[in-house]
């Protein structure tokens, strides 16, 4: 019983804090417009890049391509084991 001295002043402050960041948001704007950022995820973006690619056909970050097989190591280390 003695429990509820805490509890019932902690959820009181809980509350004040609560309702103050409410208020806070509300008069920051924060609720000012609801609707456009559901619509944004729809809109096209600008497009596709009119220049084009990188010698060599793809996009590279400056690295060539050093295995085309990504399997080819593990059947390396298969072969390395005797299997």
């Amino acid at each position: 019983m003695t429990i509820l001295y805490v509890l019932i002043p902690l959820a009181l402050m809980l509350l004040v804090v609560f309702v103050g960041a409410f208020f806070w948001a509300v008069g920051n704007g924060q609720f000012d417009d609801l609707d456009s950022p559901a619509y944004r995820i729809l809109m096209d973006d600008e497009g596709p890049s009119k220049t084009p690619p990188e010698e060599g056909g793809e996009a590279t970050t400056g690295q060539e391509r050093t295995n085309a097989d990504p399997g080819a190591d593990e059947d390396a280390d298969d072969e390395d084991r005797g299997q």
